[in-house]
């Protein structure tokens, strides 16, 4: 296996192949690792599942010991892969508070901040595909058309008999040979 990181691990199914893509990858690489789902109302808006968490994002938690609490994303963590919570904190033996990490995974976006033009550039170029099918953004309208057209699928035997029509005669000629 090779030592510098490649895209190709990626693609690979071995577990070990899958931690040192992770572990591995440069900062381009895991800003797209720190992706979060969208609330059901960001996603038909945006026409997109999920976006890479940014600093002032809200967001909500969805599993864990802090289920439900939702506030603002103070800090990403590109490193250790990990999200911090302006809400989610705990007191140390010490008495102060501090930011409790959190996995992307474990988060939804409920209002994304659309301040950078990066971000806005995202959403727009897949807002227009949003629910748009392939043939429809191919062709557009002659694409339907041909859709529309296009005759039924022959059956994969030469007969024009269905399969049940055939087990029915062949139940037929069974008795009948069994009856002589």
């Amino acid at each position: 296996m090779k030592q510098e990181w490649s895209r190709n691990w990626a693609s690979s199914v071995q577990p070990r192949k899958q931690r040192k893509y992770v572990a591995n990858a440069p900062l381009h690489v895991r800003q797209k690792l720190v992706s979060v789902h969208l609330s059901r109302e960001l996603r038909e808006r945006y026409g997109k599942r999920s976006l890479p968490v940014r600093k002032g994002d809200s967001v909500r938690v969805m599993k864990g010991s802090f289920k439900g609490v939702a506030g603002t994303v103070e800090r990403v963590d590109l490193s250790k892969l990990k999200v911090y919570v302006d809400e989610v904190k705990r007191k140390k033996v010490d008495g102060s508070e501090v930011h409790v990490p959190l996995s992307p995974s474990n988060l939804i976006i409920t209002k994304a901040v659309l301040d950078d033009k990066r971000r806005q550039a995202i959403i727009e170029r897949s807002a227009g595909s949003g629910k748009i099918g392939k043939k429809e953004k191919k062709g557009g309208e002659e694409a339907k058309k041909t859709a529309k057209e296009k005759p039924a699928r022959k059956e994969k035997s030469g007969n024009s008999e269905s399969s049940a029509e055939i087990k029915k005669k062949a139940k037929k000629t069974d008795k009948s040979k069994k009856g002589e």
